[in-house]
């Protein structure tokens, strides 16, 4: 299987002010040196507690933000210098309810996005059907999103993710603020992306949601790598994942 994420030893700083005037200065090492592959067609995950670093790495990931230090390439392309190469091939979605137009139709924002990717007519009217089977809201596709529930709100971002076709889809905590039926019905899209060849690479702090999806996946704390490999390599002799993670985390927080 080839790679098509390659990480190694990035970094990224935030230099912050504070105090009167804000004079004093403050130097944030968000993401501390870590290193990852992710090869075609496998579910990735980045776990890690909220403000481990998981936010900032997918953000450089994405182009959306430019590292400090090491290499960041996507698709065989850095990630700041050959935006334009990655971007079209990629697509990102967030947790919670951003991302969609909410005085729209699911059909209408599915119509709207293809037209920012310059996808033609005939083309975008077969592909704007497939994706709502698969993200089954065939039914609900003229109503407005603002009509929706958050679990439909967030299969309609998964859809707008998927209208240019993207090789590697990244998804931040798709699953946050969710009923547990939302949830299971996010993560069998999830699945099914994956038996149609797609990479998927997910941030989440969810281990229930790590041990069902993740292929491999790495552990961030306080910017760093603080283990990797599949679910099971992790868990080791522990009873279960969440203990060998806690475990982890406080050995490095000790």
């Amino acid at each position: 299987m080839d790679t098509v994420i390659e990480v190694k030893e990035l970094k990224r700083t935030y230099v912050t002010r504070r105090g009167f005037l804000k004079k004093e200065k403050r130097v944030v090492q968000a993401v501390d040196g870590i290193s990852f592959e992710v090869r075609r067609g496998e579910i990735f995950g980045l776990l890690g507690q909220n403000g481990a670093g998981k936010t900032t790495t997918i953000k450089m990931l994405t182009t959306l933000l430019a590292p400090t230090a090491g290499t960041c390439k996507v698709l065989g392309c850095d990630t700041f210098g050959q935006e334009k190469q990655i971007r079209k091939r990629i697509n990102f979605i967030f947790g919670g309810e951003m991302g969609v137009y909410r005085r729209l139709s699911a059909r209408d924002n599915l119509r709207y996005f293809s037209n920012l990717y310059l996808i033609p007519r005939k083309e975008r009217d077969v592909r704007i059907e497939k994706i709502l089977k698969l993200v089954d809201l065939a039914d609900r596709a003229d109503d407005l999103a603002e009509t929706y529930s958050k679990g439909m709100i967030q299969r309609l971002q998964i859809a707008r993710g998927l209208i240019n076709d993207p090789e590697i889809l990244f998804m931040d905590e798709p699953t946050v603020g969710l009923d547990p039926l939302g949830a299971r019905m996010l993560r069998d899209i999830i699945r099914r992306l994956k038996e149609q060849g797609k990479t998927v690479l997910l941030t989440t702090h969810n281990l229930a949601e790590v041990e069902e999806l993740c292929d491999r996946l790495i552990i961030i704390n306080k910017g760093k790598v603080v283990a990797r490999g599949t679910p099971a390599e992790i868990k080791g002799c522990a009873q279960s994942l969440e203990d060998a993670y806690v475990k982890l985390i406080e050995g490095v927080s000790a």
